[in-house]
């Protein structure tokens, strides 16, 4: 089944608020042409309703970088899911592996996150990789696929359907390192599987499945190429509109 590419650039802790509207004003007008490829920016929460403003009318989605699981109310310091709909968000990114190291993250807050998404419409961006040490001691497959069990645990194929899966291993993210794009595929088609198996092969097909980790123009055609891999969560290169675009723009086939 063909999925249509989806690159997402989540730009992490950077980026004030004009500088935010400087960019996404970039992005806007340089993606005017492109309709192939869904196209998602998550700035920081100060710059959701700013982006949203120079992104409204373009068809290009905007994404939230972490919501709290319970509605609003007294929690100093979170984001809620309404509040996040109120700037305009339709996407948030969940279990980010920067939230999963510094912040402690886990499989079971990913999964009460998850479930806010969906209940409140919108589309949960869920992240999974494993480290340098955990794929060079041959436990990569066990640790993505136990800690997707443990995030999707107890959603129906309804709920999977309205989700996105990121792989970042986290030995790429930020440092310059890129799984090959036969070892991103390799994991892909886990994932892809374990869809199959836990839910069922038509559903599974319909999962966008990304990939994260030092993604550039460079590598993004021989990346996308890949059966399994129906797009990317970029970071760094997501905070320079010509090298995003030139990802947004890679030649498939």
């Amino acid at each position: 089944m063909q999925r249509k590419p989806l690159i997402v650039g989540n730009w992490k802790c950077f980026k004030t608020v004009a500088e935010g509207r400087q960019l996404a004003r970039e992005i806007r007008d340089g993606a005017t042409d492109i309709s192939d490829v869904d196209i998602v920016v998550a700035p920081p929460h100060t710059g959701l309703a700013a982006v949203g403003e120079e992104l409204s009318g373009a068809d290009i989605g905007l994404a939230a970088q972490n919501v709290h699981w319970e509605p609003p109310g007294a929690w100093t310091g979170e984001i809620a899911a309404e509040q996040l709909l109120d700037a305009g968000c339709g996407y948030v990114i969940i279990g980010h592996s920067e939230r999963r190291q510094f912040f402690g993250e886990t499989p079971g807050t990913v999964n009460r996150r998850l479930r806010r998404c969906l209940e409140t419409n919108l589309i949960p961006i869920v992240c999974t990789g494993e480290t340098q040490q955990e794929r060079e001691s041959g436990q990569a497959k066990e640790v993505i696929l136990g800690d997707l069990d443990g995030c999707l645990d107890g959603l129906t194929a309804s709920q999977l359907s309205r989700m996105i899966i990121a792989y970042e291993p986290l030995w790429a993210i930020g440092t310059g390192l890129t799984a090959t794009p036969e070892m991103a595929q390799q994991v892909h088609e886990w994932i892809r599987s374990w869809t199959a198996s836990e839910y069922s092969p038509q559903l599974s097909s319909r999962v966008r499945i990304l990939y994260g980790g030092s993604v550039k123009p460079d590598n993004a055609s021989d990346l996308m190429g890949q059966e399994d891999i129906d797009g990317a969560l970029v970071g760094g290169a997501s905070l320079d509109s010509k090298t995003f675009l030139g990802i947004v723009q890679f030649e498939s086939g």
